[in-house]
């Protein structure tokens, strides 16, 4: 009882605390003219430039190398600073095998609330500006990034971006990263739900008027750079009798991938460009199956608007009070037009592996050129 009673001595010898003075309303000045195009409150600077930092590039390169599943994505984080999106951080996204089930998304957004949570508690970067996705063979065209990315543009600020990370040119030695936004012409078709023939020719929209690529600038710490060069750094080996090609190590040894000979990306590259004309010939007889079924309906429609004309003609020609018009909506169920959506993503797709096989065929000639 000797240490609380201690407590308490101290505690009656103090002084009595006096009441702290109320604090003054915050005063705000207004920003100069001069500075309204440099301090970008309202978002009105448009984005021009996005900024990966190297440990950002890492981050995804390893995810991208460890995943074990074709599906590699995750979160941006950053700070939209003026016309540049700084991306600082960046997290991996678990991948369930059943990405439709309920259950799958409400563990995903749970794993994602919990990453920012933490990333505040130890006061790290946890404004999101976008995610990533690795690619492979150039093409992303496809439902689900379109989805994210639209989510995205209709909640972050200016509208938040998409990297995309294509595996295949990382492993040939040349790692790629480009960044994307949909445009206003795409989000208003979606976001009516309207990609009809019709709707595709007012916003003059097709594979190409998707996204729109925003400049992509990679920042490097220059210690990390430095510390990079020591690791590739090559020293003279300790052992007495190296061979030749041990006489000299590095903690990273050079990679060869771009002398690489094998055509293996050429047959792949066939491979989904065969696979990715037959889905599309498949999509355009599914929506030339819908618009025979619209175009049956609607000739029935017809015939009967006709028919009911020439009874109210034959009808007032006897004096008779003509037949009431009815609904032929609710006769006759015509459906919708097809959404012409996929069609796009596929030819967005073909186009990709169009240009990767171009690439990738003009390097191998090079290389066998070279090589002869």
């Amino acid at each position: 009882m000797a240490a609380p009673s201690m407590a308490a001595a101290l505690a009656a010898s103090l002084p009595a605390p006096t009441a702290a003075p109320a604090p003054a309303a915050p005063v705000y000045e207004a920003i100069p003219a001069s500075m309204a195009k440099v301090i970008d409150i309202e978002a009105e600077i448009s984005l021009q430039v996005v900024q990966l930092d190297g440990m950002v590039v890492s981050k995804i390169l390893k995810h991208s190398r460890d995943a074990t599943s074709g599906t590699v994505h995750g979160l941006l984080l950053g700070l939209d600073l003026d016309g540049t999106l700084e991306v600082s951080n960046s997290f991996a996204l678990p991948h369930h095998v059943s990405d439709e089930d309920e259950k799958s998304a409400k563990s995903s957004a749970r794993y994602q609330a919990s990453m920012l949570r933490s990333l505040r508690e130890v006061q790290a970067d946890d404004s999101v500006v976008g995610f990533y996705q690795a690619i492979n063979l150039g093409a992303f065209f496809n439902q689900s990034l379109v989805e994210i990315q639209a989510l995205h543009q209709d909640k972050l600020r200016h509208g938040g971006i998409v990297v995309v990370h294509d595996v295949s040119l990382t492993a040939r030695g040349n790692a790629s990263f480009r960044a994307f936004r949909l445009t206003s012409a795409f989000l208003d078709a979606y976001k009516k739900s309207n990609f009809s023939t019709t709707s595709l020719v007012n916003h003059r929209l097709t594979f190409s008027a998707i996204l729109e690529e925003i400049p992509l600038q990679v920042r490097v710490n220059p210690l990390l750079g430095s510390f990079l060069s020591t690791l590739t750094k090559s020293s003279p080996s300790t052992l007495p009798e190296a061979s030749p090609d041990a006489a000299r190590t590095s903690v990273v040894p050079p990679a060869f991938a771009a002398l690489d000979l094998r055509a293996s990306g050429l047959t792949r590259n066939l491979e989904q460009i065969i696979e990715t004309v037959d889905s599309y010939r498949n999509e355009e007889g599914n929506v030339a199956f819908l618009q025979r079924q619209i175009a049956r309906e609607r000739a029935k429609a017809e015939n009967y608007m006709a028919k009911r004309k020439e009874e109210n003609l034959a009808r007032a020609a006897q004096d008779l009070a003509p037949l009431p018009e009815e609904d032929v909506t609710r006769l006759f169920k015509i459906p919708p037009e097809p959404s012409r959506l996929e069609s796009m993503l596929l030819l967005g797709q073909i186009d990709a592996y169009a240009k990767s096989l171009e690439g990738t065929a003009s390097s191998s000639l090079l290389k066998m050129y070279g090589v002869r």
